[in-house]
């Protein structure tokens, strides 16, 4: 399964992949699930406030994140494509129905292969040059994407 967008250039991408050890319909689910998402999408003690979804190309996918001190952070973009159980691909930098966004950070995928009861699970975001790259890699990329990951996993082995 490649990106779309591939080859991954390390100029522009940044990918963090791993096997985790609960299966790929599961991920799938929580990933594409409101109710879900919010118990784990940000690094605790950060939360998710609003979380909306429309899981085809153009629909909408917008969450709002609060910090431990309150304040709030609304992110909205809009799905590029959904291969369910396989592949997500989101980007801030067009709005729902493909309206272009006015500040665009990067467009992201999921990609998820199944391997027995476990997943090999695979994210890349994308960034249109190499500065916002290094923003998002010194804003804490890998440790706060890691970290999700981690949560998510337990999150789905309590479900």
């Amino acid at each position: 399964m490649t990106f779309p967008l591939s080859p991954v250039d390390p100029d522009l991408d940044l990918v963090l992949e791993r096997v985790i050890d609960v299966p790929a319909d599961l991920v799938w689910k929580v990933w594409t699930t409101p109710e879900h998402l919010v118990h784990w999408f940000v690094p605790k003690p950060w939360t998710v406030t609003a979380c909306e979804m429309d899981l085809r190309p153009g629909g909408v996918f917008s969450t709002t994140m609060r910090s431990p001190e309150g304040e709030e952070f609304p992110n909205s973009g809009c799905y590029l494509e959904v291969v369910p159980g396989e592949r997500l691909i989101f980007t801030d930098t067009l709005l729902p129905g493909f309206r272009p966004a006015t500040a665009p950070f990067f467009t992201a995928g999921l990609f998820l292969t199944p391997q027995g009861d476990s997943t090999l699970y695979r994210a890349v975001a994308v960034h249109g040059d190499s500065a916002a790259r290094q923003k998002h890699e010194e804003m804490g990329f890998h440790d706060g994407w890691g970290t999700v990951v981690g949560q998510m996993v337990d999150y789905i082995k309590a479900m």
